[in-house]
């Protein structure tokens, strides 16, 4: 009897055993190879990649190969890289920049550029904001940096944006004393003393033409200051 009842335990342990290998095939059929997995992985990666990311890359060839320079820093000098532009001139732009830079980062997006243009009187739609920013954005991060803002009335003053560019539209309409024909417009005294002095002292005459203002506007300010104390002492006595 005892017998009986060990062989039917080792019976069911000999079936259990069975269907559990059974099982276990079963599951390594439904799971893919390693070597075919890593295959569907990169087959999805490479799908995903965006047009950003192959932009990117090709600027990346490209300086390997040496058919484009890399970027500039983003630390650089206004006044030496835009010649063009007097020291005046490029204050306006700043002054510009940071009035619609309403998150203080350094940099106008797409919804300050909105409101820019609409300020303008010139509103753009999603699309065309967009590829107002592409026309300059160097470094592919989808804003405008003060350099890049600098770039708009450069590429404005050279010829190279096209007449239905958002970006010539920006220029024209801001009252940035720059002129599309060449940078060569000299519209009010302190610009046409700058102008009229060689190129190779331009940059000192302009800081002292600038520094001579100063003084004046604080002689101003001192004679006004008189005036008013003297004024006061009137009503007082």
């Amino acid at each position: 009897m005892a017998s009986e009842e060990l062989a039917q335990k080792l019976q069911r342990r000999l079936l259990l055993e069975e269907s559990g290998a059974a099982e276990g095939d079963a599951q390594e059929a439904a799971v893919p190879a390693p070597s075919e997995a890593g295959e569907e992985e990169r087959s999805c990666l490479t799908a995903s990649a965006g047009a950003e990311l192959s932009a990117k890359l090709a600027r990346r060839h490209d300086i390997n190969e040496g058919a484009a320079q890399p970027r500039r820093a983003a630390v650089f000098n206004p006044y030496t890289e835009f010649k063009e532009f007097s020291r005046r001139q490029i204050k306006d732009m700043e002054r510009m920049f940071r009035l619609y830079d309403s998150g203080r980062d350094g940099y106008i997006d797409l919804m300050e550029l909105k409101l820019m243009m609409e300020k303008l009187g010139a509103p753009q739609t999603h699309l065309g904001l967009k590829n107002m920013i592409k026309e300059v954005d160097e470094d592919f991060d989808g804003k405008l940096s003060f350099r890049e803002f600098l770039l708009i009335f450069h590429k404005a003053a050279a010829g190279e944006l096209e007449e239905d560019s958002g970006l010539l539209t920006l220029a024209k309409l801001s009252e940035i004393d720059v002129s599309i024909e060449g940078v060569k417009g000299a519209k009010n005294f302190f610009e046409a003393k700058v102008q009229a002095l060689s190129s190779a002292s331009k940059f000192e005459a302009e800081i002292r033409a600038e520094q001579d203002e100063r003084k004046r506007e604080e002689e101003e300010r001192k004679h006004r200051r008189a005036a008013f104390r003297e004024l006061k002492s009137a009503f007082t006595q």
